[in-house]
């Protein structure tokens, strides 16, 4: 369907939501729900033409809800894939990506040498260097300018295609729509906003190296997952954001 201008929206919430199946249920009590019938409004729905809603969840993809809206009138079913970011604080980073280097590969065609410095820096192969922080990895300041450089020139010549694939997805669930709901101790509220408008905000920018040796690609942390107990899965490439800072963009 045909996004209108009033493709985002904020409002203080009565009492928050604890989990997707909260707004699973809401959606499918969008008759009776302020709320959802605010989303529904902010999808550019006319209210009054609505038949059903049905919401269900999707795994192991971007959409982690998915919204059919049946028209009066109509034979065919509008769908709405959502990403919902649950926040309980007001700054926090939320993983939006995890993935083995080589899976990265694979997907954006790393060449071998891009390649090479990722399993460095993540610590699947072994570091090259002994006068290291961590003689597990490699940050990314510890590389020659050289490789840096060609860290970064891949990343920038590749920049939509990584941006779009770590905040929309790729298929038949890719997401449509970010659902944020931050839940405070004095309040809650939620933003929806079109994931154009999502990655337009988190993609632009500068593609830096940090004081601490990870990568920046506009307002998204490029960095080595770590924890998990020192389990090989610390040694996986993850992507970072802040979900609350859509809070505080104009519309």
């Amino acid at each position: 369907m045909q996004y209108g201008s009033q493709a985002w929206g904020s409002k203080t919430a009565k009492n928050g939501f604890r989990n997707e199946n909260d707004v699973i249920d809401k959606f499918n009590s969008w008759e009776n729900d302020e709320e959802s019938r605010r989303w529904l409004i902010i999808m550019d729905y006319n209210l009054d033409e609505i038949e059903y809603v049905k919401a269900i969840k999707i795994s192991g993809h971007k959409t982690d809800i998915q919204v059919q809206v049946t028209i009066k009138l109509k034979s065919a079913i509008d769908t709405e894939n959502i990403q919902v970011k649950l926040v309980s604080n007001l700054k926090g980073f939320n993983q939006i990506d995890k993935r083995w280097v080589g899976k990265y590969v694979e997907m954006w065609h790393i060449p071998d040498d891009v390649a090479v410095l990722l399993r460095q820096y993540t610590g699947e192969l072994t570091p090259t260097k002994t006068d290291l922080r961590d003689l597990r990895r490699m940050f990314v300041n510890e590389f020659s300018k050289e490789e840096q450089q060609s860290l970064l020139h891949f990343l920038q010549n590749n920049r939509m295609l990584i941006v779009s694939d770590v905040l929309r997805g790729r298929g038949k669930f890719t997401a449509e729509w970010m659902l944020v709901a931050q839940k405070l101790p004095q309040h809650s509220r939620w933003i929806l906003r079109n994931i154009n408008n999502v990655i337009n905000y988190f993609g632009n920018g500068d593609i830096i190296i940090t004081k601490r040796g990870n990568i920046k690609i506009g307002k998204i942390t490029m960095q080595r997952k770590g924890g998990d107990a020192g389990r090989e899965t610390a040694k996986m490439l993850q992507f970072k954001i802040n979900p609350a800072e859509l809070f505080d963009i104009e519309s």
